[in-house]
This record gives C-alpha cells, structure tokens and sequence, in this order.
C-alpha cells in the first residue's frame, strides 16, 4: 500500500508506504548512506536481520566474533573515514557487551550510532529471557539514547541519533527497539534530522575570543601549541598549519591528534604526556602563551595541575563548553569549531619565526635522541626492541600506512615512533585506555579505507582479549597487517610494578600460546621473528603482503618505556631513565 501527502504551495512530495519497524530500521540506515554494518545476530534483533537478507547488494553485514568486536570495528570504520560507525547487537548480554567500545567512543569523540533489539514491550520489566535495561546502563557513556516502543518513532530516533552522533563534538548514540516494534507495520517515511531543539552542537564564535587570542599570540616570546583529535575532527589541518607557520610556534600533539600534520613538519615537536617526548613536555612549563587546539587538558597530558603551565596565558580553542575551565584554567577561551575559529584567527596573526626558543627544543631532542630514541630504534643490545620494530614498518610504508594500537607499552612506542605523512592514520584508545581495541579496530579502519594500507600493533595481553576477530579478518578478507610485540608479560603494569612496587610482579607473567599457529588456523600467513638480523626481510614480506598477514616479534621482556612521568609528578619532573 502506497500513499502520498503533497502540502500546499510545495512541490515536494512525502511519500509513505507500509512496512514493518525491522525493515524501516535497514532502510533509515541505507538512507543514511550506511554501506557497512558491524553485529551480531540473537533472538531479539532477529526480525532486523532477516530484513538486512534481503538488503545485501546494499548494507554489507560484517560478522564479528563479539559485540565488542563490532563496537570497535565500528570505531576504526568511524576514525578513518569521519563518517558514523555502525553496530548492531541482540538484547542483554549481546547489548552489554557492546557497552565497551561505546565507553570508549564516548571519551573519545568517534561518532558511531548503535541498534540494539529488546524485548517485546509488555515484557519490559518483567525480568524476560535476555532483557536487560541497556539505555539506563548505558545513559552514562553515551551523548544521546532512547528506547523505541512503536513502530512508527523509529524513522525519526535514528535520524535523531545520527545526527547527534556526528554534530558538534560527536560521539556514541543508542537505540534500543522493542521487538514488537521491529514487527509492528506502519506507514514509512524518513527525512534526515538536521537540528534538535536546546541541541546547539557548535556555538558562535566570538570575534572577539579570536581577536584576543590573535593579540596574545602576536605578543608572545615563547608561544607554544599542544593540539587534539579536534583538529582531526573538524578537518581542520590546512587551517591548522597555516597558523602554525604563519606563527611559526612549535606544535606539540596529544595521541589522538597525532597525524593532523606530517612527523616530519619542522614545526611538530612531538607528543606530550605521560610517555611523550621531552622538549614539549619540559617547556610546557617555561613558554609564555599556551594556545590548546581541540584538546581537553587529560590528566595524563598535564601531569600535577597545580604546576601546569602555571608561568603561561592560556588560549583554549574548543567545541565543547564543558571542557572549558573543567581542568585548566583559561585565560582566553574560543568556543566554536576548530576550522572556523583557526580561519578567523590566521588573517589576524603576525609573521614570526621564534628561532631561538625553536632551538630549546632542537637541544632537548638532541638529549632525549642520545638517552632513550637512539638506543630504542637503532639497539645495539642483544634483545630486539619495540622501537626498532615501529623502525622497520616505518622503512617498508614511508610513513603512508594507518597505525592502529592496542594499549600498553606497545601503543606509547608506536605512538611515539610511527611516521605520519597523512591525517587520520593514527587510531588508537585514548581515554578509556581499552585493552582489545586495536585488532577489531584495524578491521573498521581496513574496510573504511581498503586503499591504506592498515596496520595493527597489539602487545600479547590485548592482543589475546580479541584474538577472536582473527576469524572476522579470514571471513572479510581484509588485508590488516597484524603484529603482535611479545615480551612474555602485561608490559606496562610490569614497568609500573618494577619502577614503583620493588619488582613484584604480581599476575603480570604471561604463559602464552602459539600465536603463530593460531593465526594460521585462521587461514592467515604467520610468520614469528626472535633475532634482530630476521626482523627487516619479515616486516617487508608482510607490508608486500596483499593479504592478511600475522607477524609475531619477541621482543625483550623488561624493556620500559621511556621519557615516563610518574603519576602526581609535574610534566617537568620528566625522567629519562
């Protein structure tokens, strides 16, 4: 049945026909422009798959081996493309499981849009075979939820959620629909949502904000920039780097900033935070102006507040209200989006070069190259290094590949060694910090950009918490590098145990599998590397792979991180030993 609704005096036509609330869920996201739907099938979002059956020359349905595998795959999707992730997952534990990965969207900023099946609606709180309340477990953790109880809202809720997911600040958003609703036939129609009332995702720019900050910057002697995942987000870059070098202020990177400009641009100085590089972290707390770019001051960033950058002026370009004071205080504040605030702010700026405080962190790098990078990526000790592998990969992707890491001491060595020439191409787990992120996630980002190279870095601990998404890699096809740097050991806890706790290991040791055959038993090229003079020829083989391909390194087991500043310690009280 067909019907049609023409209001008066317009020409355009609302066209309506009647289906179920499981085929309007599949027919809002093609509307949407969703080609890539990461899930897992049960009993009470059964109806949406039967209807995705018939939808596949237009929704691709990717298995995975776990609802969190889905969320994170959904994640890595979202972070190289800029576009909405998707996943999909059956009531209770199917939901709960996928309460992960939306935590970690949502400290992260990655807009994904999550669809969950629940129980019939007279059921609701009967304590029903797999009912859980997923949108009060899940209220704290993501920017926007609902539950759909009537066929007819569910048009109107995801065009709501995908809206808020990537507008203004984005992140995670959950809709959980009832069974009877997935059943229930209604009259369908869909119009994208474009605004929600007392929603006011990027607010105005004051002029006069940027006209401040301009005027602090031009006065400044030693101005320096820490930037964030807000320039990547609001595709910000060119802006970005024409202020820079326009400014000529060195330019330092949390780790979800990191790839916003190349590695190799003269005036990126290099990451900051607990495990970043020396120079930033040590003249944060001597430069005169600190402008902060789509960045929130995390603790792991500032170190002890009380003594963070308290000698600067602080200039805070932000999207989000709330993140502005909540940690550091500032003297200038630019709210709006990142793109359109640096654009307004870059006519304003004057011509500088700032050579000599440049030279302060030329010299600081020359110190921390000697004491800790040189030994990390060219050792001359017996054991192979992480340093050294992140070396290789450099060599074999001129710094073009998309590195995606798991968390520990893996992650801080790729972070602070992988080359970047293109945006987008470091995806990682910030906030939350999510052991079993990289692997699903390298998934979601090799599938988003099949082009890219993609390569997965995962220590042995995280590794093993989704070592299962192997199987979605051999089902999919998709061609993700995937290397795991073993050191026998959960590395980082053991780095804070041998630091801070007289070396008591405490269910640090890991007792691990062979990971070689494991990957092959998922159909995947393996190869295990042990000695140095092996680790080049392996990395070439599996960066030349067209195919999937699991590279094992054995690295040194009590290797340690280094620069590291001890929590509670000031970003100045850095060590590099």
């Amino acid at each position: 049945m067909e019907t049609q609704t023409i209001k008066n005096n317009q020409t355009a036509k609302k066209v309506t026909e009647k289906i179920s609330g499981s085929e309007a869920i599949v027919r809002c996201l093609i509307e949407e422009g969703v080609k890539i739907l990461y899930g897992y099938p049960g009993g009470a979002i059964m109806p949406v798959y039967d209807e995705l059956y018939k939808y596949q020359d237009k929704i691709h349905h990717v298995l995975t081996r776990h609802e969190q595998g889905a969320t994170h795959s959904a994640q890595g999707y979202a972070r190289i493309s800029g576009e909405v992730g998707v996943a999909m997952a059956t009531s209770g534990p199917g939901a709960t499981n996928l309460i992960t990965g939306i935590a970690d969207a949502q400290i992260d900023s990655t807009p994904m849009v999550c669809i969950t099946g629940q129980v019939f609606s007279h059921l609701l709180g009967s304590d029903a075979f797999q009912e859980t309340d997923i949108v009060g477990i899940s209220t704290p953790v993501t920017k926007w939820n609902c539950q759909v109880t009537k066929a007819s809202d569910i048009p109107e809720a995801i065009a709501k959620a995908f809206y808020i997911a990537k507008s203004g600040r984005p992140g995670p958003v959950l809709i959980d629909v009832t069974k009877d609703a997935q059943l229930e036939e209604f009259d369908f129609s869909y119009e994208k949502c474009t605004k929600v009332r007392s929603y006011n995702p990027i607010p105005k720019t004051a002029i006069s904000s940027v006209e401040e900050a301009a005027k602090l910057i031009n006065s400044a002697k030693k101005p320096l920039v820490v930037w964030g995942q807000g320039v990547i987000l609001s595709e910000a870059e060119e802006a970005f780097k024409a202020v820079i070098e326009k400014a000529g202020i060195p330019a330092a990177w949390t780790i979800l900033g990191a790839s916003a400009i190349p590695t190799s641009h003269p005036l990126n100085v290099g990451m900051v935070g607990m495990h970043g590089n020396y120079a930033p972290n040590v003249l944060t707390n001597q430069c005169d102006v600190l402008i902060a770019i789509g960045m929130r001051f995390d603790d792991r960033v500032t170190g002890k507040l009380d003594t963070y950058a308290t000698q600067a002026k602080v200039i805070h370009f932000e999207i989000d209200p709330a993140e502005i004071d909540k940690n550091v205080k500032t003297d200038v504040a630019v709210l709006g989006d990142a793109k359109a605030s640096l654009e307004l702010l870059l006519p304003l700026l004057n011509e500088n070069k700032h050579p000599e405080w440049r030279k302060e962190f030329a010299d600081l790098y020359a110190i921390e190259y000697e004491k800790v990078i040189k030994d990390d990526i060219h050792p001359t000790k017996e054991g192979l290094t992480m340093g050294e592998v992140l070396h290789q990969i450099n060599v074999q992707s001129k710094g073009n590949a998309a590195i995606v890491s798991d968390v520990g001491q893996h992650q801080m060595i790729a972070c602070r060694y992988a080359e970047f020439n293109k945006t987008k191409s470091n995806i990682t787990s910030g906030g939350l910090g999510t052991m079993g992120f990289g692997l699903p996630a390298a998934i979601g980002a090799k599938m988003a950009a099949p082009e890219r190279e993609v390569v997965s870095i995962s220590g042995d601990g995280g590794y093993q918490m989704t070592i299962q998404e192997l199987g979605t890699i051999f089902q999919q096809k998709a061609a993700v590098k995937v290397v795991v740097l073993n050191n026998d050991f959960l590395g980082m806890v053991r780095q804070w145990q041998q630091l801070f706790f007289d070396k008591r290991y405490a269910s640090t040791e890991m007792v691990n599998p062979n990971f070689v055959a494991i990957a092959e038993g998922y159909y995947i090229k393996a190869k295990k590397v042990t000695k140095r003079e092996e680790l080049a020829d392996a990395v070439k083989e599996m960066m030349e792979s067209k195919e999937a391909y699991f590279l094992e390194v054995c690295v040194e087991k009590e290797g340690n991180v280094f620069p590291m500043i001890p929590t509670g310690a000031s970003v100045s009280d850095i060590r590099l030993e």
